[in-house]
Parts: C-alpha cells; sequence; structure tokens
C-alpha cells in the first residue's frame, strides 16, 4: 500500500465512523467497517512511521452533539474495546494473558448492539443508599452529553441503588429490543414517515432526544457491563461486582467466568447460539479479565480498554428459496424487481439480525441474470450494513432464469432499455403508475404553470378517475358540479379558480406545451431550440430522425428519443385531444426579435435590477442566445446581479466576459458589441 492509498483509506473509516457514531445512519455492515480497519492496521503495522493522532485507529469515532444535551467530561474514559475476528486471536490472547497471571479467570459476556452510557451514583447523606446523580453518553470517549432526564424515564436504569458507598460509576449499553423496534416502524409506515434502519440507530437517536416523553414512548432498555469506578474491594472482582449489581435490582449483561482457552472459545459458541433467539442484537462476544488488577498489564492503547478484547461474529446468513419474482413500475416509469423466498430449511420467513426477512431487492436484469435468480433457486441471504437484506450468490440454480417482461406489467406498453444502462422502462406519459408524476410535471411551474394543481390534488383527480392522461385536465369543467359536490377541490370558489387556471394554461406558448410532454432528454431549453423550427407541434411529430440532428444542439439519441414519441399511437391520439381542447400547438411570431446575441451560450445568475430569472432567460432566447443554468468553458458572457455567487467566481477563474443586466440590454438593443 502506497502512502496516497493509506491516507485515501483512513479518509474513508473517518467517513462511516461519522456516519455510524455521529449520524446514526451507516452505510456499510459491521463486517465491512472491521475489514477497512484491519487493512489500516495492517498498513500501519508495516509502516509505523506513518501513524498520526488523527488516524482511525488512534481514535473513538464519535463527537460530541452539541445540540441535544449538556457536554460532560468523563472522570473516566469511555474507551473502545479491541476487536478481533478469528478464535485465533482469542487463543493467542488469553495464553498471553495467562503466561503473565496464570491464575487469570476471563468474564465472557454479550455484546450488546447499542449505545454506550455511564451512570454516576452518589450517596444519599444519612443513609446506606445512593441516588443517580448524571448519565452521560460516550461521545468522543473523553467528552459525552449529559443525558441525565432521558436516562431516568428508561426502566432498567435504578434511580437508587442500596449500597453503602460515597461514589459509584457504572458502565452499559443502551439498546432497543426487536418488538419495540418494529413497533416504532409500524407506526411510522401507517404515518407515511421514515422508517427507521435498525434498532442500534434508533436506540441511539432515541437516547439523545430532547423531549425526554418521546424517549420514554419508544421504551430504550439498558444492561450493565462494567463498573468504572468504585471502592477497591467492589472493583476487584468484575464478575462478583456484576452480581451484587444484579442483586441491587440492576440488569447486567450475561457473564461466564472461564478458566482456559478453551473454554472461553466455547463459551464464545454459546453466546453464538442464544444469538438467533435474543429479543435484541449482539454482534459479538466480549472476553474480559475477572481480576481487574491485572488489566493494566495489557494496555491495547490510548483507544481501547485494557485487558478487554472483542470476538466479533461474521455476518449471520441464511440459504433461501426463490418463490417469486415481483415486477413493479415506479413513479418514474422503472421496473424494479423484487424477490419473495423462504428459508430452505426452516420453510419460514429467513431470521437475521433479530428480524424475519421475506424479500429482497433484486436491482435488475443483469443482477439476476449474473445470480441466476429464478423461481425454485437456492441463494445465500445476509444483511448489509445489517440493515438490507441481501443476495450472496447461488447455491442451487433454478430450473429457468427469470426475464424481465416486453410490456409494461401495469399498462401494457411497450418497455425500452435505455442505453448504456441496465434500467428498463415505460415511457408512457398515461401508465397508471407514474401518472401522478407526469401530470404533476405538466402542471408544474415550468411547464403550463397551472396555478394550484398540485401533487395531492393530482393524486385524488387520480383517485377518483377524472385523470388518465394530459389531455383529461382540459375536460375537467365538465365535471364541474359533480367535484363541487364531492368536496375535492374545495367549495365553488376554490373549483372554479382552478378552472380558470386551466383554461388560462391553453394559450401558453407550444415551447411549454413540448416541455411539459416530458419527452426524454427534452427539457425547456431543448424545446425552445426546437420550436424555433416548427410552427406547430403537429408538424414537430413528423419529423424525422436525420432531420432532427441536423438542428443546433439536437444529437442522435435526443432525435431518437422525440421520433420515438410520436410514434407511439397513444400520445398521438393525446395530441390530438390537446388540440381539440383549445390548448395552443402553434408559434407566434416573435416581435421585437433578433439574431443579435446567435451563436451566444449565455448564464444570468444573482439579482438583476429589472428583469427576473425567466424573464432575463426568455429575452435572451428571443433574440437568437441559449441561455443555460450552468457556466463552463462553453459560455460566451455571464450576466451577474447581485449577490451572484459561485457562478461569478467560476466565470472568473475561466476568463469568461461578465457583464450587467444594462450591458445585456445593450447588446440586444445594438448599442454595444462583444
Amino acid at each position: 500500500m502506497t502512502f496516497e492509498e493509506y491516507n485515501r483509506l483512513k479518509e474513508n473509516i473517518d467517513y462511516h465512523m461519522d456516519r455510524y457514531y455521529n449520524q446514526d445512519e451507516p452505510e456499510i455492515s459491521d463486517y465491512e467497517y472491521d475489514q477497512l480497519m484491519i487493512a489500516l492496521k495492517g498498513a500501519e503495522k508495516e509502516h509505523p512511521d506513518w501513524i498520526s493522532p488523527d488516524s482511525p485507529s488512534q481514535k473513538i469515532g464519535g463527537t460530541v452533539k452539541r445540540e441535544a444535551g449538556v457536554k460532560v467530561t468523563h472522570r473516566v474514559p469511555m474507551l473502545s474495546i479491541e476487536d478481533v475476528f478469528d478464535k485465533e486471536a482469542v487463543t493467542a490472547w488469553v495464553n498471553k494473558v495467562r503466561e503473565m497471571h496464570p491464575d487469570a479467570v476471563f468474564s465472557v459476556e454479550t455484546k450488546i448492539d447499542g449505545l454506550s452510557m455511564t451512570l454516576r451514583y452518589e450517596k444519599v447523606e444519612g443513609t446506606d443508599s445512593m441516588k443517580l446523580a448524571l448519565a452521560e453518553t460516550r461521545g468522543d470517549g473523553l467528552v459525552g452529553e449529559d443525558v441525565t432526564l432521558n436516562a431516568l424515564v428508561i426502566p432498567d436504569v435504578r434511580k437508587t441503588l442500596k449500597l453503602p458507598y460515597d461514589y459509584l460509576e457504572i458502565r452499559g449499553e443502551v439498546y432497543m429490543t426487536h418488538e419495540d423496534f418494529d413497533r416504532f416502524n409500524e407506526e411510522q409506515e401507517r404515518l407515511g414517515k421514515k422508517l427507521a434502519a435498525n434498532p442500534r440507530n434508533l436506540a441511539a437517536g432515541t437516547l439523545r432526544q430532547l423531549d425526554s416523553s418521546i424517549t420514554k414512548e419508544r421504551g430504550l432498555r439498558m444492561f450493565i457491563f462494567n463498573v468504572q469506578d468504585a471502592p477497591a474491594d467492589f472493583l476487584a472482582d468484575h464478575g462478583a461486582s456484576l452480581d451484587r449489581l444484579a442483586a441491587c435490582g440492576v440488569q447486567t449483561v450475561y457473564h461466564k467466568n472461564c478458566a482456559t482457552a478453551e473454554e472461553v472459545l466455547a463459551c464464545i459458541d454459546e453466546i453464538a447460539g442464544m444469538r438467533a433467539e435474543l429479543p435484541y442484537d449482539i454482534d459479538g462476544a466480549v472476553v474480559k479479565i475477572n481480576q481487574t488488577a491485572y488489566r493494566n498489564d495489557f494496555p491495547s492503547g490510548s483507544k481501547y480498554s485494557s485487558g478487554h478484547i472483542a470476538y466479533k461474529y461474521p455476518p449471520e446468513e441464511r440459504v433461501v428459496e426463490m418463490d417469486e419474482i415481483i415486477v413493479n413500475v415506479g413513479r418514474t416509469g422503472k421496473l424494479t424487481f423484487t424477490g419473495s423466498f423462504h428459508d430452505a430449511e426452516t420453510g419460514k420467513p429467513a431470521r437475521l439480525c433479530g428480524t424475519s426477512v421475506s424479500r429482497a431487492t433484486l436491482h435488475n436484469q443483469d443482477y439476476i441474470t449474473d445470480m441466476s435468480i429464478g423461481v425454485g433457486g437456492h441463494y445465500r441471504l445476509f444483511k448489509s450494513g445489517e440493515i438490507i437484506p441481501k443476495l450472496n450468490g447461488c447455491v442451487k440454480e433454478p430450473e429457468t432464469v427469470f426475464v424481465a417482461p416486453s410490456v409494461c406489467p401495469v399498462c401494457g406498453h411497450a418497455l425500452i432499455r435505455e442505453e448504456d444502462t441496465a434500467d428498463i422502462r415505460c415511457v408512457n406519459p398515461s401508465c397508471p403508475a407514474q401518472l401522478s408524476r407526469t401530470v404533476a410535471y405538466f402542471t408544474s411551474r415550468n411547464c403550463m404553470d397551472i396555478a394550484g394543481l398540485g401533487d395531492t390534488l393530482v393524486e385524488a383527480l387520480i383517485r377518483e378517475g377524472y385523470l388518465r392522461n394530459y389531455a383529461d385536465i382540459y375536460k375537467l369543467r365538465a365535471y364541474r358540479d359533480e367535484m363541487v359536490e364531492k368536496g375535492i377541490i374545495g367549495k365553488e370558489k376554490n373549483t372554479d379558480k382552478l378552472l380558470d387556471a386551466i383554461d388560462a394554461s391553453k394559450k401558453q406558448s407550444p415551447v411549454r406545451l413540448l416541455t411539459a410532454l416530458g419527452i426524454r432528454n427534452v427539457g425547456r431549453s431543448t424545446a425552445n431550440e426546437l420550436m424555433k423550427h416548427y410552427e406547430k407541434i403537429q408538424d414537430l411529430a413528423k419529423a424525422t430522425e436525420e432531420e432532427l440532428v441536423q438542428l443546433p444542439d439536437i444529437g442522435s439519441t435526443t432525435a431518437g428519443d422525440i421520433v420515438e414519441f410520436f410514434s407511439d399511437s397513444e400520445n398521438l391520439r393525446m395530441i390530438e385531444e390537446l388540440a381539440k381542447s383549445g390548448v395552443n400547438m402553434v408559434m407566434e411570431k416573435e416581435e421585437g426579435g433578433s439574431d443579435r446575441l446567435a451563436g451566444m451560450t449565455i448564464v444570468v445568475t444573482g439579482t438583476l435590477p429589472t428583469l427576473g430569472r425567466s424573464e432575463a432567460k426568455e429575452l435572451i432566447e428571443k433574440n437568437g442566445g441559449k441561455c443555460t443554468g450552468s457556466v463552463s468553458r462553453k459560455t460566451t458572457l455571464l450576466v451577474a446581479g447581485e449577490a451572484a455567487g459561485s457562478k461569478l467566481t467560476k466565470a472568473q477563474e475561466l476568463g469568461i466576459k461578465v457583464i450587467s443586466e444594462a450591458e445585456l440590454l445593450a447588446l440586444i438593443h445594438g448599442q454595444k458589441t462583444i
């Protein structure tokens, strides 16, 4: 590995650390993250001179979220535990400890997949009891957040302890059960809100809530796994200290004392066997030296707790049998494929990471073909990031590999496969699966500009059967009284206001209509260029691909898309219906236009003194220029107003001429030349 590759690896790990610890939204699995860390440590072992304090191997991943609580400096640093990934490493570590301390005993414990929190208890004067004084998250290991109010509503957090000490500090893991996680997501789904990715992320976000009533409602739990600070007699024997806490009503992690490496490995396997049945997630087993006095003889650096290691289990995997490949059409017309399956061993949904899985995304036809996916085939299934179920190779091939349909399963229209992609699409704008999106686009401000006819109302009109294509918009007036009675748009005033806006849109330029039709690769600027060369939409509909590619800025792909759209009989019928409804199809002869900006590509940025952005764009195009939204080496001029921003900076860097609104108008009126 080169030094440059090493630095890129550090940046990649830092990114994923932030996603996991601070944003509670990991993008890769624990296993994939662990592999990155293994590669980093390998490089640093080979090149120790590369190691710096900012290396991910030298720091804990979290940062303090100040908006969620008051910062707290830890009395005892909340360090991580060094991970190992094979049993040979566990055996070597145990034997190393026993070489120095032959009487060493090891506590093997469940590694809860949650969020670390420390609880501080202080003596209640005049009694032999203690009360909770502070709860704190790990943060960066040295400074965390005060989350005491939230901790008090977690039922496993004891508000008082019957112990005769002045001070006690214990550390544990806050988690969420599968049942509470499922309950939360069911409610989110009912409300149409975003679902949580996994119990660990949801637990972390819940503990940081500013409103403790939300924390209480979601049902967090906590296991204690370590005593951070206490009188010497309490600290000496780790397992005994956990047992004493349990006797006080504290929930402690499963722990078992082992004397040899063989016993430690057997306990690790025992915990692995428990994993599928536990009502919460674990991702490994922790091995600790039970005699706390021995731990400092085995330091692991500034990042890790001394005298601890964590054996990480490999990702869970099950073999499933494919029952069905479900094909759906998305709102953009793209086909999506979902595999429905059952566990080949149990006949039930596969159980992975505490959840039942019976479906997985199959991406596209290339993925299906490469993976030999078909009904009856057997496939390895795992969870990517312990969140998203994914297939991981074919175990037993099906009799027939699935092939995507040639026509849309919703509307029966012929499907197309996009050039240089694996995407298959239905390009019928009237397809019910994508109708709400296409109609909402048709009515939007940059297209036919029908104020008041937004997404929600479009969906209601489709649901009630009033809209099946664009042309139906202009037939709504015939159902005016019926819609008023149903209250779909509102009362008479609102209904009439919308119908008037629809009527007014009939006068829009054919450029807007062409844009609104949603032809692939035909946006506003392309539509404007096309309608400079055709008197009406019907003339464009008769154009050949050879004819279209002769026009400025019209390539073969765009020309092909236009010809394909107007070759469809359904689309031609819709154009005819729009024309019968009085929608403007004919370009008006521009008055006051010129070719003074011909051949120029112009960008407008900032706030101009008198012209709005769209007005400036229309004026430029009216006088032969091309108006684009981004600055590049092809840009001729930048028209800059107040607060021009980054486009002005880029234009200056590229040496592009910058002019004012007044200078633009002077160019158009022939009073100035470039």
